[in-house]
């Protein structure tokens, strides 16, 4: 893997590690994490910032109602799930989504593809294939989206994106984003609300691919 030089902002590493991040950035930021050593080591060093933070706090009493349903349900039977692990290009949030299976991808135009891992009101998580040499549409955000590249590379007026690199773009950035030449550019895209596309074919298509 080529060296990763775009990593996630502190302040969400911060809320994913307090649990304050939306289920679509939580999970780009998982996925993110377990490629890059430097957002992992931060992540860690948050996480125990929490715990001493825990540790600092008074103790709160429970009624014993509340103390009885709390251990019956540590005593209740767990139902075993399957372990998965990172795949080839996928990193383990992914292959998990995707039930250990391969993607099925559907075209949504100009050779792109897209599989929706997620989809719900807190946002859509989706993988886009984008063949070398293609530009994905020009749009803006009416949220943030946080892309994050699984294989080959992608340039827009931000800079250029490799293996492992995230894009975080918000309501600020209008961007036509170009898969680089080489292998086929395929990212985990995470939104929170629908892109702004300027052409009027992507907006009259975008509710049917829900982009």
């Amino acid at each position: 893997m080529t060296a990763i030089t775009h990593h996630i902002p502190d302040a969400i590493l911060a809320a994913y590690a307090s649990g304050n991040l939306s289920h679509p950035y939580a999970f780009a930021v998982a996925s993110h994490v377990s490629l890059c050593d430097d957002c992992r080591a931060a992540l860690e060093a948050h996480q125990n910032i929490g715990g001493a933070v825990l540790d600092g706090t008074d103790a709160v009493a429970v009624s014993g109602d509340l103390k009885a349903a709390l251990l019956a349900q540590l005593d209740a039977p767990v139902k075993e799930k399957p372990v998965y692990r990172r795949q080839g290009i996928y990193p383990r949030p992914v292959v998990e989504a995707l039930k250990g299976r391969e993607p099925k991808w559907r075209p949504v135009g100009m050779g792109v593809r897209q599989t929706i891992l997620s989809s719900s009101d807190a946002g859509t998580v989706r993988l886009l294939y984008i063949p070398p040499g293609q530009a994905v549409p020009d749009h803006g955000h009416n949220g943030m989206e946080m892309t994050l590249v699984l294989q080959g590379s992608f340039t827009d007026e931000t800079g250029s994106f490799g293996v492992g690199d995230i894009e975080i773009a918000d309501e600020d950035l209008d961007h036509t984003p170009i898969a680089d030449q080489g292998e086929a550019c395929i990212c985990l895209a995470a939104t929170d609300a629908p892109l702004r596309f300027r052409a009027f074919m992507p907006r009259l298509l975008q509710p049917f691919f829900r982009i």
